[in-house]
C-alpha cells in the first residue's frame, strides 16, 4: 500500500527539514509522531511546538530529582498491586511474625556463632514491600537508568541539540518516565510473589527489619500439605539468617549492592543496536497512542547488550548471591534437623521456586541484568555443609571474614574440594593465634597480588 500524506507509518510533510531524518527519533518527531502522540501539537515546518509538547506533558513528566521519576514508579507499582485484593496486615499476623522471628533465633543460635541481626520486625502488606524496599531499588537501578537517559540524549542528532535544552530536556525526562514506569511495573509484580524482605539474596529491607509477607506465604503454602506455622516459622528462619549474615558481615551488603550498581555504570550502550531496534518498532506504533510506544519499551526496546567485562562482572556477583543463599540453605537446615519434620520438603519447595524462574527471578533480571542459576545454589550449600563437617561452624562462618577468603566460581565446579588442605578443627585447636594470623596474612596477601584493575571487594579475585 502506498504511503499517504499524514500516514504516520510513512513519509511525512516536511520530513525534509527534519533534522531527526534518518534516527531512531525520525519518526516520533515527525509531523504525525509526537504531535500525534500527544494530541496533535504540531508546529510550524513539520516539528512539534514545544511549548505544547511541554504543556501536554507536564503531568506524565513532573520534575524530579535524578534520571528516574520515582514518584511515578512507586504509584504505578501500588497500582499494580492494587489490582489484585491486598489486605492490610492484621495484628493477630504481626504477632505470629514476631513469635516466628524470636523462635527462628532461638534455633540458629545453636547453628552459628553469628548473633542475632534483627533489631525490629514487620508483617508487609504488598504495598508496604514496595514502599519499604524501593530506598534499595534507587541504588540498584538508578545508575542504569542515568546511563540509559544520558546515552539517549547523545544520540540526537546535531541539529536537534541545537535547538536548545528544552529539547534534550523533554527526551531526557520521556525516556526517564517510560523506564521509571516499566521499573514500577516490575517491582509492582515482584512485590506479588516475594517472601520476605531478603527472598531475592539482596537486603532489599532496611537494616537490622525481619520483614515477611504473610499474602504471599499463604499463597506459597497451599498445596504444600505442611502446617502452615511449619511454613512461616520456615521463612523466618532463612529471613533471620539473612540478617545474621549481613549484620556480621559488614562489607557484604555494600559489596552485594555496590557491585549490582558499577555494573550498571560500567555499561557501553550499544546506541546502533538500539537504533535497529527503534527503527524496527516505530513502523508498528500508532503514534497516537501511548500505550503502544510505552508497550515498545517493555518489549526490550531498551535492553542493553552487557559487555564481556560486564558478564564477568555479573558472574562474579552471581557467585557471592548463591554464596549468601547457600550459607543460609546450610544454616536453617542445621537449625531445623531435629525439630521440623516437614524442612526438608520445605527445602525443596524453596529450591524449585528457586530452579522455576519464577516471576521474582525473572523480574530482577529485567530490572537490574542479573540472573541466578539454581546450580550455583545447590553447590554452594554443598560448599558450606562440606567446610562445616570438616572445619565446624566456626571454620565455615570465618570464610566471611574477607572478601578474599571466599569461593570462587572454579571451587563452586568442585565444591567437595573446597580448603582441603585448610586445618581441620582439631588443628586449628593446637595451633597458635600467631599462627593463625599468619595463615590467614599469607591467603590475603595472595588474593591481593595480580588483582590488576578489578574490584578490590570481588570475591573472584583469587581466581
Amino acid at each position: 500500500m502506498d504511503d499517504k500524506p499524514g500516514d504516520p507509518h510513512g513519509e511525512q510533510p516536511g520530513d525534509d527539514q527534519n533534522p531527526f531524518r534518518g534516527t531512531p527519533f525520525e519518526q516520533i518527531f515527525s509531523a504525525g509522531g509526537l504531535g500525534g502522540l500527544l494530541g496533535g501539537a504540531g508546529g510550524a515546518g513539520g516539528m512539534p511546538d514545544l511549548s505544547a509538547i511541554m504543556q501536554q506533558m507536564q503531568a506524565f513528566m513532573q520534575p524530579h530529582d535524578g534520571p528516574l521519576n520515582w514518584n511515578l514508579a512507586t504509584d504505578i507499582a501500588r497500582k499494580q498491586v492494587a489490582a489484585s485484593p491486598d489486605p492490610s496486615t492484621t495484628t493477630a499476623q504481626q504477632a505470629a511474625v514476631d513469635d516466628a522471628v524470636r523462635l527462628a533465633d532461638l534455633w540458629l543460635d545453636a547453628t552459628t556463632d553469628f548473633s542475632s541481626g534483627v533489631t525490629s520486625t514487620a508483617a508487609w502488606s504488598r504495598a508496604e514491600w514496595v514502599v519499604g524496599t524501593t530506598d534499595v531499588w534507587k541504588v540498584l537501578v538508578e545508575p542504569m537508568a542515568a546511563q540509559a537517559v544520558g546515552s539517549i540524549g547523545d544520540a540526537l542528532p546535531e541539529q536537534a541539540k541545537a535547538m536548545g535544552g528544552p529539547l534534550v530536556e523533554m527526551m531526557g525526562r520521556a525516556t526517564g518516565a517510560m523506564l521509571a514506569s516499566q521499573i514500577g511495573q516490575g517491582v509492582g509484580a515482584l512485590a506479588g510473589e516475594v517472601l520476605s524482605a531478603s527472598d531475592i539474596g539482596l537486603p532489599l529491607g532496611p537494616t537490622g527489619k525481619a520483614a515477611l509477607v504473610p499474602a504471599n506465604i499463604a499463597a506459597f503454602a497451599e498445596g504444600l500439605d505442611v502446617p502452615a506455622g511449619d511454613v512461616l516459622l520456615y521463612l523466618a528462619l532463612r529471613e533471620a539468617a539473612h540478617q545474621r549474615l549481613f549484620a556480621h558481615v559488614p562489607w557484604l551488603r555494600d559489596h552485594l549492592v555496590g557491585a549490582v550498581a558499577d555494573y550498571a555504570r560500567g555499561i557501553d550502550i550499544d546506541m546502533g543496536a538500539i537504533q535497529e531496534r527503534l527503527q524496527g518498532q516505530l513502523g508498528n506504533i500508532d503514534p497516537s497512542n501511548l500505550a503502544d510506544l510505552q508497550q515498545a519499551m517493555e518489549g526490550g526496546l531498551f535492553e542493553i547488550e552487557a559487555s564481556p567485562a560486564q558478564k564477568a562482572a555479573l558472574e562474579r556477583l552471581e557467585v557471592t548471591l548463591a554464596l549468601v543463599e547457600g550459607w543460609v540453605d546450610e544454616v536453617v537446615g542445621q537449625a531445623t534437623a531435629d525439630r521440623m519434620p516437614s524442612a526438608t520438603k520445605l527445602a525443596e519447595a524453596v529450591r524449585r521456586r528457586r530452579a522455576s524462574g519464577g516471576p521474582a527471578e525473572q523480574t530482577f533480571a529485567t530490572l537490574v541484568g542479573l540472573e541466578l542459576r539454581p546450580r550455583r545454589l545447590r553447590d554452594a550449600s554443598t560448599l558450606w555443609g562440606s567446610l562445616r563437617q570438616r572445619q565446624g561452624a566456626e571454620g565455615r562462618d570465618g570464610v566471611w571474614m574477607h572478601p578474599h577468603l571466599l569461593p570462587t566460581a572454579a571451587d563452586l565446579d568442585d565444591p567437595l574440594g573446597f580448603r582441603e588442605d585448610a586445618l581441620t578443627t582439631d588443628e586449628l585447636g593446637t595451633s597458635s593465634d600467631e599462627d593463625f594470623d599468619a595463615a590467614l596474612r599469607d591467603l590475603l596477601d595472595g588474593g591481593e597480588k595480580g588483582d590488576g584493575e578489578d574490584s578490590p571487594g570481588s570475591p573472584d579475585d583469587r581466581a
